[in-house]
């Protein structure tokens, strides 16, 4: 990888999503060692060193998105199933192809869905498959940021005691929060695997101290069994046995009430909402207010590429809040802050990074650019309305250029790190064969 020499960005406006939303225009943004160093208004810098490269860069720059639940590399099996509803869609459309996958595969699928996500701006991804050590692999090469949470999925084959000695060996070799990879545990979901394995994986992931991701109430009927044998809703079902302490990462959260959001928020469970997978697959709308009134943190995710069917964290930006406004038929109810810190900040905080998600001094300088050279960012008279237009008229067209830990990888709307044309066609021919 070639050297990074310190840099200076100027740019006509800094959105560095903190906790209070401060804007600056005209900013600056000093990275060096892959680092944010300094950041503020142009007028304040102090005085650049002679090591620094000026980067007069324009437009606007921002933390990359994250997208805190994903599925990548069902890039090739994209578009199968569609119109099912979710338990059809898995086990008539989706586990029989995925159970044809190679390693080799599952590579090449990440590959492309890497740099799709990074050509629209999204530099971290928290993903839940098989074939970990491809998926690292890959990411690594595309110079994207990378939560590793290697599924237990009933259909895989893999016991549970093989899959711990392997995760445990995976986190030796690939965990490095100071780097671009951190390694979860991840179980499918109670309803696949049963109660006792995914509370002996979330104790697996506690002993790690490390995060522990699942699917939770995606659907209304999905875990209709468990409830009735135990009387209880699967969320206070997995909170009795101890399930949701921890770093807990609870994957779409559709169908939860009162009395499990209160729980949730007891045990500093947070939630990845996935909106628009949530909308196509038919199975609800997640109670986004209860669970930010309550305290719980809430990150964006698309959810695979096979049930959105994009891996543009945009979309949700926007659908979110427009979901919880019609549902609560109030249109105060999530600002156009709130909806990007969910997108950037929060989402960060959510798989236990704390080092992204905001430019402020001392993170990691995953960052993108904004082109603000569109009528839809016209007029500007106020912050607030800079704000608005990155929530309700955002979008990847706008994205032309991607950092990560100071490396760019997107230049001009080009990802750099990935011959895409021969992605999408070892994809293509890839998800031939999985057709049989």
């Amino acid at each position: 990888m070639a050297q990074i020499h310190p840099q200076r960005f100027v740019a006509d406006v800094v959105v560095t999503c903190d906790a209070v939303n401060t804007v600056y225009a005209p900013g600056i943004v000093d990275v060096e060692d892959g680092k944010i160093q300094w950041v503020g208004p142009k007028g304040d810098a102090p005085e650049a060193n002679s090591v620094f490269e000026e980067n007069d860069v324009g437009g606007l720059l921002m933390p990359g998105l994250v997208n805190t639940h994903c599925h990548t590399p069902m890039t090739l099996v994209r578009g199968v199933g569609d119109g099912l509803p979710l338990q059809k869609w898995l086990t008539e459309a989706m586990w029989p192809r995925e159970g044809l996958m190679t390693s080799e595969d599952v590579w090449w699928g990440m590959t492309l869905g890497s740099a799709e996500m990074l050509e629209r701006g999204v530099t971290t991804s928290c993903e839940m498959y098989l074939f970990e050590e491809a998926i690292i692999d890959a990411v690594q090469q595309t110079g994207a940021r990378l939560v590793m949470t290697p599924v237990v999925i009933s259909e895989s084959g893999r016991s549970l005691r093989k899959y711990i000695k392997d995760l445990t060996e995976l986190y030796e070799d690939h965990h490095n929060p100071t780097g671009r990879t951190t390694i979860g545990v991840a179980a499918h979901s109670a309803y696949n695997l049963g109660i006792n394995p995914v509370a002996e994986l979330a104790g697996l992931a506690r002993s790690l101290d490390t995060i522990f991701h699942l699917h939770l109430a995606e659907t209304q009927q999905e875990s209709a069994d468990l409830e009735r044998q135990f009387g209880q809703s699967i969320t206070q079902i997995l909170y009795n046995h101890g399930v949701l302490d921890g770093q807990v990462l609870a994957a779409h959260s559709v169908w939860v009430d009162q009395a499990d959001i209160d729980l949730m928020a007891e045990t500093g469970v947070a939630v990845a909402h996935c909106p628009v997978s949530n909308m196509k697959l038919g199975s609800g709308i997640a109670p986004l207010l209860d669970l930010r009134a309550a305290g719980v943190t809430v990150g964006y995710g698309t959810d695979g590429p096979a049930s959105n069917d994009s891996l543009d964290l945009w979309e949700e930006v926007k659908i979110a809040p427009l979901l919880a406004r019609v549902r609560a038929l109030d249109s105060t109810a999530v600002t156009a802050a709130e909806t990007l810190a969910m997108a950037t900040r929060e989402g960060a905080s959510a798989l236990g990074l704390h080092n992204t998600g905001s430019l402020i001094a001392g993170n990691v300088a995953d960052i993108i650019r904004i082109d603000l050279n569109q009528s839809t960012f016209v007029p500007v008279t106020s912050p607030d309305e800079l704000i608005a237009h990155l929530a309700w008229s955002g979008s990847n067209r706008l994205v032309t250029d991607v950092w990560v830990a100071g490396r760019q990888v997107v230049v001009d709307g080009g990802v750099q790190t990935v011959d895409t044309e021969r992605a999408q066609a070892q994809v293509q021919e890839r998800a031939f064969r999985l057709a049989g």
